[in-house]
């Protein structure tokens, strides 16, 4: 294997409902609503990277309030010595790491909302992003 993680930790974590009628009309739209993911990394070390997957809910139409949540995971990476190349190093971060990490982000975010009272959430368990990273690398 060309990294390793060597640690991941709960970087931001945003959980808001503004008040009860938004939690109504959350609770009878949820499916009006979609999951956003966004992945950045920021160089630690010569060898050190810290990569962020943001997990967001969003509605899907204007129309409805919005509650504000976000959950931001760091995981951190060593690159092993010898992986020079540019493009493996980009696919480590964007699709391996993501994948290596997605059902811990997961884990917690439906958490969140079973804790509140949704238990009818629907996040997907898997999240390809080998296909993400080609549809991206393709624009």
């Amino acid at each position: 294997m060309n990294y390793k993680v060597v640690g991941q930790y709960i970087k931001k974590i945003e959980f808001s409902i503004p008040n009860p009628k938004v939690f109504f009309l959350l609770t009878k739209n949820i499916a009006n609503y979609k999951i956003t993911i966004d992945i950045k990394s920021n160089r630690v070390k010569e060898r050190i990277i810290e990569v962020q997957t943001t997990l967001n809910l969003i509605p899907s139409n204007d129309t409805f309030e919005k509650i504000d949540t976000k959950i931001i995971y760091s995981a951190i990476i060593e690159l092993s010595e010898d992986l020079k190349d540019k493009e493996e190093i980009e696919k480590i971060v964007l699709v391996n790491v993501p994948t290596k990490i997605y059902s811990e982000i997961r884990k917690i975010f439906v958490l969140m909302f079973e804790s509140s009272g949704f238990k009818d959430i629907q996040i997907s368990k898997e999240v390809d992003f080998q296909k993400l990273y080609d549809q991206k690398k393709i624009q």
